[in-house]
């Protein structure tokens, strides 16, 4: 059975940073693309960013989060990190953690395995 459980998130003000943790079970994570999305209230979900399996060395950012949000990948300990610094008020969310069933940071819940999410707020 495969488990997808995230962490990290909390409240900090405009300008802060926090680092979001996934933790992948039942699975072989690093034959997997994983990636982190988020959604806010009234929103579609959207991608934020994906890494590509074994060494990671795909990546890809949405544009809101370039040169802020760093993800990275630990094979040994199954887990995903998203590394969120100068946070602003749009980045609240939920962040969500997945892992690519098929294809390439696709939004859909049938290509991805997904955790339960993670609450991110930004104060201003």
């Amino acid at each position: 059975q495969v488990q997808v459980v995230e962490s990290g998130g909390g409240l900090v003000q405009a300008g802060g940073s926090l680092r979001l943790s996934c933790t992948a079970s039942g699975l072989t994570f690093h034959t997997y693309h994983m990636g982190w999305f988020r959604q806010a209230p009234g929103r579609e979900r959207e991608g934020v960013s994906c890494i590509s399996s074994y060494s990671g060395s795909r990546i890809t950012y949405a544009d809101s989060v370039k040169g802020r949000f760093t993800i990275s990948r630990d094979n040994a300990k199954n887990t995903l990190y998203l590394q969120m610094n100068g946070l602003k008020p749009e980045d609240t969310a939920t962040y969500y953690c997945a892992a690519a069933r098929g294809g390439w940071c696709s939004r859909s819940n049938e290509d991805n395995y997904w955790g339960q999410g993670t609450q991110v707020t930004v104060s201003s």
